[in-house]
C-alpha cells in the first residue's frame, strides 16, 4: 500500500508540474501579446481605417546612442495625411479646386485632370501633409474629398550618417532598404502586415505547439548603433572643411573603438540628405569606407615597421645608411623628396616617412614573411562589417615573383584596401596586437521582448603585445618630435599617429604626378586607446602632403573627443 501511494503521489506532482509549467508558458505568451506586442495590434485596428490603397506603412526604428547611452532616433516614422478625391462624388471640381488651392500646392491642369475621371474612386492630390492642414481640409465638408492617414521613413538628422544608414525605396512594388543599415538589417527592420495578425489563440500557443501555422516574428525589432550622434556630426563637420579648404573631390572618416570595434562615427564628405535622396545623384549613395579600395600611402609604414619588429629583423635603433633611393629590379624608389639622410635609426624612418627605410625593414625580414604579416592583417580581406556590399583588398602584388613590389607595398603603394579594413589592420598596432571586428550596430531589440548583442570576442593575435607596445611608443615620437615639427603635441595626453601620401594610379597603369590621396591615423591615450581616428582626402588642390591637410583637422578631433568624453590625461 505505502509503494502504491508513493506512485500515485509522484504522478499527481508530476501532473502538476506539468499543468503548473503550461500555465506560466500560457501566461507568458499572453504577457507578449497583449504587452509587447501591444501597439502592433493597435496599429493593424488603425489601419482598417484608412487609406483603401493599402496599409499604412511600417517598419521597425534605427537608433543612434549618445554618449550616456540615450537611444536618439536616426530612422523612424513620420506620420500625415494624403488627400484624395472620389471625382465620382465630386459636385463641383472647379469650388473643390479653389477651396483646396488654399491649403495644398496644386498645379490646375493636373488636378481638373484627374477631376474628369469620373470612372475612378480614388485619385491622390496630395501626400505628407501635416495633421494640422488635413484637420482644415475635412472642416471644409467637400463632397468627395478624403483625408487618410499615412506614414514614410523620416530620418531626423536628414544628411547625418546618411552613407552609414542608407534609406527605404521602392523595388518594383515594394519599399525596402536599399543602402546602408536599412538595407543590412531589412529582415530586422521590415514589416509583414498581410501575415503579422494572426488569430490570437493560434499566436498565444505558437511557441507550444510548432506544428501552428504562423509568421515568425522573431526576427523583427529596432537596430540600436554604436553611432554617436555628437561625434558624427563633428566629424562631417571637420571633413566638409577639409574639402572646402582644399577643393578635394571626397573626404572621409571614421572614429572607431579600437579595442572592441565600436564605431562612433563613419562620415563621407558630401553626403546627401536621406528625406530627399531622390534629389540625388545614384553615384552618392555608395560607401567609399566599405565599398571601395585606394593607394593608402605612408599609413601602411606602420603596418610594415610592426611586421619588422615583430619579426625580430628590426629594432627601433636599427641603423641603415640612406643614400635618398633605391634600385631594385631595375626601378628607382625614392624617397619623397629624394634627398638622402645618411645613417638613421627606425624611428628616423617613421618620424621622416622614408620609403628606403621601410624598403630595407622588408629586405630584412624577408618578402614572404613581410607578406605573411600583411595578410595576416587581413589587408585583403574583408572585415565583415555590418554594412552591405564589402570588397576585399587588391594585394596580388604580395603574391609576385619581384622584389620591387614588396618594396612598393610597404610604403602603401601597389596594394589597395578599403578604409575600414585599414582601419581594422590600424587599430592592432595599438591594443595589444590583435584584430577586431568593425561594426556599427551594438544590439537589436526585437519585437518579442529580448535583445541580441553583435559584439564578437577577439581571438586572432597578429603581434605581440610588446610589439604593440613598441610601435605605439614610436608612432607617439613621430607626433611628438616630427609631426609638423612637434607643435600638435599634447604635453598631458600620449597620441600615436602617422601620416600618408599617395600617388593615384593613372589609366596607363602609371602615376599621376599631381594627384595625390591624403590619409592620416593616429590612437589615444596611445598605451591604452579608446578612440582611433582615420581621415582621408581624395585630390586635394595645390598641396602636396597629407601632413599639410590633414594633420590639423586630426588635432582638432583629438582635442573635441578628449573634451567631450572627459578622458583623462596619461602623462
Amino acid at each position: 500500500m505505502a509503494i502504491q501511494r508513493s506512485i500515485t503521489n509522484s504522478r499527481l506532482r508530476f501532473l502538476i508540474f506539468v499543468f503548473t509549467s503550461f500555465t506560466l508558458l500560457l501566461v507568458g505568451r499572453l504577457y507578449f501579446i497583449q504587452i509587447v506586442q501591444a501597439d502592433s495590434y493597435k496599429q493593424e485596428a488603425s489601419r482598417q481605417y484608412s487609406r483603401p490603397a493599402g496599409n499604412v506603412f511600417n517598419r521597425g526604428t534605427i537608433f543612434f546612442q549618445d554618449k550616456d547611452g540615450n537611444n536618439i532616433s536616426a530612422a523612424t516614422l513620420k506620420t500625415g495625411y494624403t488627400i484624395a478625391i472620389n471625382p465620382t462624388n465630386l459636385e463641383s471640381p472647379k469650388e473643390a479646386y479653389e477651396k483646396l488651392s488654399l491649403y495644398l500646392e496644386m498645379d490646375a491642369d493636373s488636378f481638373f485632370a484627374k477631376a474628369s475621371k469620373l470612372n475612378d474612386p480614388y485619385e491622390e492630390l496630395a501626400r505628407k501633409i501635416p495633421e494640422s492642414v488635413a484637420q482644415e481640409i475635412k472642416s471644409l465638408n467637400i463632397g468627395g474629398v478624403s483625408a487618410h492617414k499615412e506614414k514614410w521613413r523620416f530620418y531626423p538628422g536628414e544628411n547625418l550618417a546618411s552613407h552609414m544608414l542608407g534609406f527605404v525605396a521602392f523595388r518594383e512594388d515594394n519599399l525596402e532598404g536599399r543602402y546602408g543599415l536599412e538595407k543590412e538589417y531589412e529582415d530586422v527592420l521590415s514589416r509583414n502586415d498581410a501575415n503579422l495578425y494572426v488569430n490570437f489563440f493560434a499566436e498565444v500557443f505558437s511557441g507550444i505547439a510548432g506544428s501552428i501555422e504562423t509568421k515568425s516574428i522573431s526576427r523583427e525589432g529596432d537596430v540600436y548603433t554604436t553611432i554617436e550622434p555628437t561625434v558624427q556630426s563633428f566629424l562631417e563637420e571637420i571633413l566638409h572643411k577639409i574639402s572646402e579648404d582644399w577643393s578635394s573631390k571626397q573626404s572621409m572618416g571614421l572614429i572607431i573603438n579600437p579595442k572592441d570595434g565600436s564605431i562612433y562615427a563613419m562620415a563621407i564628405n558630401p553626403s546627401y540628405n536621406l528625406n530627399k535622396f531622390s534629389e540625388s545623384e545614384i553615384t552618392s549613395f555608395s560607401n567609399p569606407l566599405i565599398e571601395r579600395v585606394y593607394e593608402m600611402g605612408s599609413i601602411i609604414k606602420a603596418l610594415t615597421m610592426a611586421a619588422g619588429l615583430d619579426s625580430d629583423a628590426v629594432t627601433s635603433e636599427t641603423v641603415y645608411e640612406d643614400k635618398g633611393f633605391l634600385v631594385i629590379d631595375g626601378s628607382k624608389i625614392s624617397n619623397y623628396d629624394g634627398k638622402a639622410r645618411g645613417f638613421v635609426d627606425m624611428q628616423e624612418v617613421l618620424n621622416q616617412s622614408l620609403n628606403t627605410g621601410v624598403s630595407f625593414v622588408v629586405e630584412k625580414m624577408g618578402t614572404r614573411k613581410f607578406a605573411d604579416y600583411m595578410e595576416a592583417f587581413g589587408v585583403g580581406e574583408i572585415t565583415d562589417v555590418d554594412l552591405p556590399n564589402e570588397v576585399g583588398g587588391l594585394v596580388d602584388n604580395l603574391d609576385s615573383p619581384r622584389e620591387l613590389e614588396y618594396a612598393t607595398a610597404s610604403f602603401g603603394q601597389g596594394i589597395a584596401m578599403t578604409p575600414i579594413a585599414t582601419v581594422r589592420a590600424l587599430s592592432a598596432l595599438g591594443n595589444g596586437g590583435h584584430l577586431i571586428t568593425p561594426h556599427v550596430v551594438d544590439r537589436v531589440g526585437y519585437d518579442i521582448g529580448f535583445n541580441k548583442n553583435f559584439r564578437e570576442e577577439n581571438d586572432r593575435q597578429v603581434i605581440k603585445p610588446e610589439t604593440s607596445e613598441e610601435i605605439t611608443r614610436m608612432l607617439v615620437r613621430v607626433v611628438d618630435e616630427a609631426l609638423l615639427d612637434g607643435t600638435v603635441k599634447l604635453d598631458r595626453y600620449s597620441v600615436a599617429a602617422k601620416t600618408g601620401t599617395a600617388q593615384i594610379a593613372s589609366p596607363d597603369g602609371k602615376y599621376y604626378d599631381d594627384r595625390f590621396l591624403h590619409s592620416f591615423f593616429g590612437y589615444f591615450p596611445a598605451y591604452n586607446p579608446e578612440f582611433l581616428v582615420f581621415i582621408m582626402t581624395i585630390e586635394p588642390a595645390g598641396v602636396r602632403y597629407a601632413s599639410q591637410t590633414l594633420a590639423r583637422p586630426f588635432h582638432d578631433i583629438t582635442k573635441f573627443l578628449i573634451n567631450y568624453y572627459e578622458v583623462p590625461p596619461d602623462r
